[in-house]
């Protein structure tokens, strides 16, 4: 007998509306919908909540949180890659990039860290291949050009890594994310408690690798997206020249930028706009950067990230709904956006043959609340 689910009674989040009716679940797609508040018999009642496509993650930190939960601490992977998986799931996310860094750093300073993104990658494949994964894991490596060895970490990935998003980082002090060096200053002392001395050699020790490895790095990098057959992200742009330089290699993603400048010129290039939802949810940027809410009141965002805050997804999307009047265009932010900009054409929306990876909203107060989660039809949250 085929396995069967049928949401009813549910507000259906459609890509340009919200329609009261129900769909039907089957063999993990989405095989039918219907209009109308009834409930057959068997079906879930879904009492008038929303049900929305699952919210599709391309950036995110956390599963580096779980491998690391202190400064020093290693904790068992297998736990921390299945912590950080129900978390997203318990989040309404039903599909994540895990954010990887390919490229390293032998320091003096101290600020130094290894090769770790081969060996996990390889952890997170066997999870999945075994069935331990609640959702679908892609990865994302976010390849350091200020780095020594990114050219060899990216050598060692293949076709076969489901690697679906590459994006070209390049944190040097002094330009894109931290243009304000003090700015750099007060995270690294904050987060390191680095002396002012130490500080200063670990800056310079960053200038001199990315004048020596960044532009090898960067042409390494859209190389290895080419032949993995990822979308190419760009990272922190700052201006148009950034851009230009972004949309000459083919990127289809502009993550973070951080100025309005570059989000115009990012439009005018056809490059998806990707910000931080924490910085919708906090209001502004904790970098000192453009605030996510003013891009999107002057149509300029596409694309949510969580960032560093699993929640931040669900909650910034609805936020967006509020100031807009328009919750199914907030909403595609964090769900057929992101599946375009990286060509999952096969998830993403309410529509019959694409997966039933789904989540049941409930709102309570101004926050919606994941009350079940689907995923390939089987409920994971």
């Amino acid at each position: 007998m085929t396995d069967q689910i049928i949401l009813s009674n549910a507000r259906l989040v459609m890509e340009r509306e919200i329609v009261t009716g129900s769909l039907v679940i089957r063999d993990g797609l989405i095989a039918e919908i219907d209009t109308g508040a009834q409930v057959p018999a068997g079906a879930i009642d879904c009492g008038g909540d929303l049900v929305s496509p699952g919210l599709i993650e391309l950036h995110t930190d956390n599963l580096e949180r779980h491998l690391s939960p202190r400064p020093g601490v290693d904790w068992p992977h297998e736990a921390a890659i299945l912590a950080h998986d129900g978390e997203l799931a318990a989040c309404g996310i039903t599909t994540v990039f895990d954010a990887l860094r390919v490229g390293s750093i032998k320091s003096p300073t101290g600020m130094g860290y290894k090769p770790y993104a081969r060996a996990l990658a390889s952890e997170i494949h066997a999870l999945r291949a075994g069935g331990h994964l609640r959702i679908s894991h892609h990865l994302h490596l976010r390849a350091e050009m200020c780095s020594q060895t990114l050219s060899d970490e990216l050598d060692g990935f293949g076709p076969e890594d489901r690697v679906g998003l590459v994006s070209l980082m390049d944190h040097t002090p002094g330009q894109r994310q931290f243009v304000d060096v003090g700015k750099f200053r007060q995270y690294i002392q904050g987060k390191y408690g680095l002396e002012d001395k130490v500080f200063d050699a670990y800056v310079a020790e960053l200038k001199e690798l990315q004048a020596t490895f960044g532009p090898r790095h960067e042409a390494a990098a859209v190389a290895a997206a080419a032949r993995f057959g990822a979308a190419l992200a760009s990272h922190d742009d700052t201006n148009a020249a950034h851009v230009a330089q972004s949309a000459a290699h083919g990127v289809a993603i502009a993550e973070f930028p951080t100025t309005k400048e570059a989000a115009q010129a990012c439009r005018a290039a056809g490059i998806a706009v990707m910000m931080g939802a924490p910085n919708i949810v906090r209001g502004g940027s904790h970098s000192g950067n453009v605030a996510a809410a003013d891009l999107a009141r002057d149509g300029l965002l596409d694309v949510l990230s969580s960032d560093y805050v699993p929640a931040a997804l669900l909650t910034a999307a609805v936020q967006l709904a509020q100031m807009t009047g328009d919750l199914p265009k907030a909403l595609a932010t964090v769900t057929s956006a992101p599946a375009r900009a990286v060509g999952l054409e096969d998830r993403g929306r309410i529509v019959p043959g694409l997966r039933a990876d789904l989540v049941r909203l409930r709102m309570v107060g101004k926050t919606a609340r994941p009350v079940s989660v689907w995923s390939l039809g089987q409920r994971v949250a």
